[in-house]
């Protein structure tokens, strides 16, 4: 099928940009070669591709791709080396891991246990759908999958069996209230885990061409106790600004042990997914002291799941969000490697350094953190946004003596916080947001009030915590 006259007009952006940029290569700042300045230029107008999307962001991808290698930019062996990143299969492997919650029915079968335990009261019901996020999101790197895949359905039903309409103004008894706060949920368990995001495992290897080593558990450690203050405080915060008419949910209970009846009793695959998923969990959790990478992890996992049949070949072919991932992420990976490689981050980064004079380090974190949030109004990925940014505003962080795993591990949660900017910031959004129980203004605002929360708590009690725990 050709494309449209539409699509066509998406690329105007991009290819200007890319054209223009590409033709200020004599230009360029001295320090600067025209290979680094070249590149630049076709990262800038791959990223713009991705956030107007002519194409799917795999293809625009591939099209960069194309481009730096045609234009003699870097050679071709040099380009498909970032096929070999283990964070980028780390990711792939955990999108395979995370579709046998999914075809086995564990995930849903945890999400209804959740809700007969603990959904007698709205904000009860809340926090018990967010707890499913919890459990779910170490092994769940697509947070579209878990949040869109796993959760939603059950919170549409919940609405359904409520009455709640999102037609009409039925919508706040209980349906936006839900649909809101767990969209939240899901930005903060993204943030705690390294192996909750597509984003995260990106940060972790643009820390490592830095010098800067973060593991599962480091991560895990360091996110923990603004993670938790974050899952009480901001649920909270919705209840309070948002509140819905129906404060006591007793039939929810109902509902869900009559969902459960319906599934049946715990099946054998249902098992070997709960058993598999608790080793992947240790291992990760353990790896600093077994030495087992976490991407070697992921790939056991997903050979168990062959070998015991929770997943079959087809399956892993089937999954086209892996593969997609894969793809895309390996080549903006690949751009971003050679943009500091051939001089362009560290010049850009001594660049800023110096316009900041004698500023201290801290204020530096916190200037960048503030930057790189609310920068994302113009953007429609989150993991476009970790392409883009997280690299240079690294490089800026350490020049400027910012403690490096401080300021890498830092602008890692912030690569999921700044979700909470826009109806468009991320996979979850559009999917919630298209729901039509949370209006557009309503999700503005609210968002607006609870980045500026996220904000203070994670750059606040999340760098005191990180000081006690001995990160710098």
């Amino acid at each position: 099928m050709l494309l449209s006259k539409e699509q066509y007009k998406k690329f105007l952006w991009p290819v200007l940009v890319g054209v223009l940029l590409w033709l200020c290569t004599s230009l360029r700042p001295e320090p600067l070669s025209a290979e680094a300045w070249q590149m630049f230029a076709i990262f800038v107008a791959t990223i713009i591709g991705c956030i107007t999307q002519p194409l799917p962001i795999g293809a625009i991808s591939i099209i960069g791709f194309v481009a730096a290698t045609l234009t003699n930019v870097i050679d071709i062996d040099t380009a498909v080396a970032g096929f070999g990143n283990s964070s980028i299969w780390l990711i792939a492997m955990a999108f395979f891991i995370s579709r046998g919650f999914i075809k086995t029915g564990l995930g849903r079968r945890i999400a209804l246990n959740f809700v007969s335990l603990f959904g007698k009261r709205t904000l009860q019901l809340a926090y018990s759908i967010i707890g499913v996020d919890l459990v779910l999101a170490p092994a769940t790197p697509s947070n579209t999958a878990r949040a869109g895949g796993v959760i939603y359905p059950i919170i549409q039903s919940l609405a359904d069996a409520f009455h709640s309409n999102p037609k009409d103004e039925t919508r706040q008894d209980i349906g936006a209230f839900l649909m809101f706060t767990e969209f939240h949920g899901d930005i903060i368990t993204s943030a705690m885990f390294l192996t909750a995001m597509a984003g995260n495992p990106l940060a972790q290897a643009f820390a490592s061409n830095a010098n800067i080593t973060i593991n599962w558990i480091t991560w895990f450690l360091a996110a923990l106790v603004p993670g938790i203050i974050s899952l009480i405080i901001i649920p909270f915060l919705i209840y309070k600004i948002y509140p819905p008419k129906i404060k006591e949910t007793p039939n929810a209970k109902q509902w869900a042990n009559k969902q459960l009846k319906d599934m049946g009793t715990f099946s054998r695959s249902e098992k070997m997914m709960s058993g598999i998923f608790i080793l992947a969990l240790i291992s990760w959790m353990t790896s600093s002291l077994t030495g087992i990478d976490a991407t070697l992890t992921a790939f056991i996992a997903l050979a168990l799941l062959l070998i015991t049949g929770v997943l079959s070949w087809q399956d892993v072919l089937k999954e086209t969000g892996a593969w997609n991932t894969l793809t895309w992420f390996s080549i903006l990976v690949m751009m971003a490697t050679q943009l500091n490689e051939l001089g362009f981050i560290p010049w850009f980064s001594q660049l800023i350094v110096a316009n900041l004079g004698n500023m201290n380090w801290f204020l530096v974190l916190c200037l960048l953190c503030l930057i790189y949030f609310y920068s994302h109004y113009f953007f429609a990925s989150a993991t476009a946004h970790v392409s883009a940014m997280y690299a240079a505003l690294l490089s800026v962080a350490l020049t400027a003596g910012v403690p490096g795993q401080l300021a890498a591990l830092m602008l890692g949660f912030f690569g999921s916080l700044v979700s909470s900017t826009t109806h468009y910031s991320s996979g979850p959004a559009p999917i919630y947001f298209d729901s039509k129980f949370v209006t557009q203004s309503e999700w503005w605002k609210m968002n607006f009030i609870l980045g500026i929360v996220y904000i203070i708590i994670w750059l606040g009690v999340g760098t005191a915590w990180t000081k006690i725990i001995g990160i710098w």
